[in-house]
């Protein structure tokens, strides 16, 4: 367990919960490249938290911080329960999934189809806000199915805050289709609507709106950050994670310089020797900094070298190491000689 800091940096920037994606690994390393984003969980479900292997779905750094765990449920009893054991291990945020759309969730009757159920949704969310002392927020969708008109996100929103008292909404611009598209089309296919979440903040300026959806680039953002509070991204900060060094300069005015990515790979270290020690293997870890030299003058090589499956049975740090110097090697003989400084005759 590990102690919330007393200052927490604002909401201007988050990565996504992302299954499969966001766990305590790859958070680790993200951290080392921006300090002050939101690092959210994967999704948790209550019954998993109650029922199965705790430690392992709490668990989480020091370094981490600030952080957010997103839990899956509609039973007010059981995410009370969950609430109360994430406050104790020192999360930051509890965070409701009312987005996700896949049939799995949906037969448990929660993530996106309780958008039809907002007085339920408020009183999943006062229930644990009673309970614990740290922010209790939300995460949704625009709409569900074919139900197209803004008037239902504003609905949706208004009955939630009214009943609950929660005062951060994190929206997801796309409509969450029940039937019929996985969870991939889902986020592919429903059209970006972000001129319904800038015009929730308008309707609702006293609330904290994030956008989420569809957001790869800088410039993106900043066009967001005039109409609403926060920005969160999903797949570009997975697969592209340098490009997260920017985040703290752009969005929270710090300006001590962001590490390199080989200053990123040998902080990182460390973190990989324990988890090693803790019979973690190691494509578990290097599977989230395959992109880390995306773009970049032997990024495949990178990839290629940490994607070998008999190098990494072996469960050797230094497989790291070594894909590092091969990479470093490669930048130094892509790097122009530097300019003729001989005086001009």
């Amino acid at each position: 367990m590990t102690a919330s800091p007393t200052t927490l940096p604002p909401r201007r920037f988050a990565i996504a919960p992302m299954l499969d994606w966001t766990d305590r690994f790859y958070r680790h390393f993200a951290r080392l490249i921006t300090r002050r984003t939101w690092l959210y969980t994967e999704m948790v479900t209550t019954g998993a938290l109650i029922y199965g292997e705790r430690e392992k779905f709490l668990r989480f750094d020091e370094i981490e911080h600030p952080i957010a765990i997103q839990l899956g449920g509609s039973e007010v009893p059981d995410l009370v329960t969950c609430a109360k054991l994430a406050a104790d291990w020192g999360y930051d945020e509890i965070n409701l999934n009312v987005g996700c759309p896949s049939e799995r969730v949906q037969s448990g009757a929660f993530g996106a189809c309780l958008m039809a159920e907002p007085l339920l949704v408020a009183d999943c969310l006062k229930a644990m806000q009673d309970r614990v002392d740290i922010p209790v927020t939300v995460k949704h969708r625009i709409g569900i199915d074919k139900i197209e008109e803004y008037g239902f996100l504003r609905d949706f929103v208004g009955q939630v805050h009214d009943r609950s008292g929660c005062q951060v909404f994190i929206v997801h611009a796309r409509n969450a289709i029940l039937k019929g598209l996985s969870p991939k089309e889902n986020r592919e296919i429903p059209p970006l609507k972000y001129d319904y979440v800038h015009q929730l903040k308008h309707d609702f300026p006293h609330l904290e709106i994030l956008i989420n959806g569809g957001i790869t680039c800088h410039d993106a953002i900043a066009n967001h950050l005039q109409h609403v509070d926060g920005v969160m991204v999903g797949r570009e900060a997975y697969h592209n994670p340098y490009w997260l060094a920017e985040v703290d300069a752009r969005y929270y005015g710090d300006d001590r310089q962001a590490p390199s990515r080989s200053e990123v790979i040998h902080a990182f270290m460390p973190f990989v020797e324990s988890c090693l020690a803790d019979n973690v293997p190691l494509p578990f870890i290097t599977r989230h900094i395959l992109g880390l030299f995306q773009g970049q003058p032997g990024a495949r090589q990178w990839r290629r070298t940490l994607s070998d499956a008999p190098t990494l049975r072996k469960s050797d740090a230094s497989a790291i190491t070594r894909a590092l110097a091969v990479i470093e090697a490669v930048g130094r003989a892509h790097t122009p000689p530097p300019p003729d400084t001989a005086p001009c005759t």
